[in-house]
């Protein structure tokens, strides 16, 4: 008997968080986007790990990748690609004297959008269009990105010179936030550790490593986890809870006029979608069938990082979105167990 769609995803879990030690968060955060079919903003200084974590992903599961690196002169045609107008003398595609659509790196199964806040917001907004719509529209026709499709955009921390700030409406397209810190000492020296060890791997067989050789998680294994955590139960009185989070973010002076001073715009429908999709895909994740507080409260700053839009008194005060969900976690009752 062959293993089970949730030990398969386990097994791929285990093989990712290998190769990124100490960084257990964004492992978490990139299999709970992949199995929920969203997409993840990755927020962190350069050199943690980011791009590791997500070609390590990528490198794990069958199908594409493609890395798009964002700067100021990035345009939208190298992003979704172009019309390309073939001649008859040089042709080989039989597409003599016409256009043809050349797609672009966004058309992979996985996709790395690289300091996506270093671009302007035209190329921004392609990208964004293609991750809601899973589809390019070029010269009017339109473009479906694969069945499988995920992007990790990561953002340099807002403030960092050269960056341009994404506006709000555009990150609630974003399934979930997270925030990369440093790692702990020991998580360091581990790092230091696996570097020099692949160092002298690599110095040892110069020849790359046959694809058969590796262990990929095929397609049909993700599809098949979304199918059973589609199945998995949200009990009332959670329910109820999420719905209470997601009010208290938009009327938070029914609970204290310090919160609604804390917070401009509360969470969107967009909100309240991911909270339960991110917690039911938690739940399948920890082998139960139905959703628990702890799930929400698992997934809850990762899916409002993004979309709580802070008041002045919390900026002046520096009071951080995370802050603001401690307190809000605080605020609304648990239902009884």
């Amino acid at each position: 008997m062959g293993m089970s769609v949730h030990s398969q995803i386990m097994e791929l879990h285990k093989r990712v968080a290998q190769d990124i030690v100490g960084q257990d968060k964004i492992v978490e955060t990139l299999l709970i986007g992949i199995l929920s079919n969203g997409n993840i903003l990755v927020e962190g200084l350069p050199g943690l790990a980011k791009t590791r974590a997500i070609r390590s992903l990528a490198n794990n599961i069958e199908g594409s990748f493609a890395r798009i690196q964002f700067t100021p002169d990035i345009a939208s045609t190298d992003i979704i690609g172009r019309e390309v107008y073939y001649k008859a003398e040089n042709d080989t595609t039989g597409a003599a004297g016409q256009y043809k659509f050349n797609q672009g790196p966004i058309f992979n199964n996985i996709v790395l959008a690289d300091e996506v806040n270093r671009a302007p917001p035209r190329s921004q907004n392609a990208l964004l269009e293609a991750m809601e719509e899973r589809q390019v529209t070029a010269a009017g026709v339109s473009h479906k990105v694969p069945d499988l499709f995920m992007v990790m955009a990561t953002m340099n921390p807002a403030g960092q010179e050269g960056t341009f700030p994404m506006p709000e409406a555009q990150m609630d397209r974003f399934l979930m936030h997270v925030h990369v810190s440093y790692p702990d000492e020991e998580a360091e020296a581990n790092i230091i550790r696996l570097v020099r060890e692949e160092m002298s791997q690599k110095e040892k067989n110069k020849k790359p490593v046959a694809k058969a050789e590796r262990i990929v998680t095929k397609q049909e294994t993700i599809f098949a986890a979304r199918a059973e955590i589609d199945k998995i139960h949200v009990p009332e009185a959670v329910e109820k809870y999420i719905v209470d989070l997601i009010f208290c973010t938009r009327y938070p002076q029914r609970y204290t006029y310090e919160l609604k001073s804390f917070i401009k715009v509360g969470a969107s429908p967009r909100g309240s979608l991911a909270l339960d999709r991110c917690a039911r895909t938690h739940a399948w994740i920890r082998g139960r069938d139905h959703v628990t507080v702890d799930d929400v409260q698992a997934v809850i700053n990762s899916v409002f990082r993004h979309r709580l839009i802070r008041g002045e008194r919390a900026i002046e005060h520096r009071i951080t979105v995370d802050d603001i969900v401690e307190d809000i976690l605080e605020m609304v009752k648990v239902p009884a167990a």
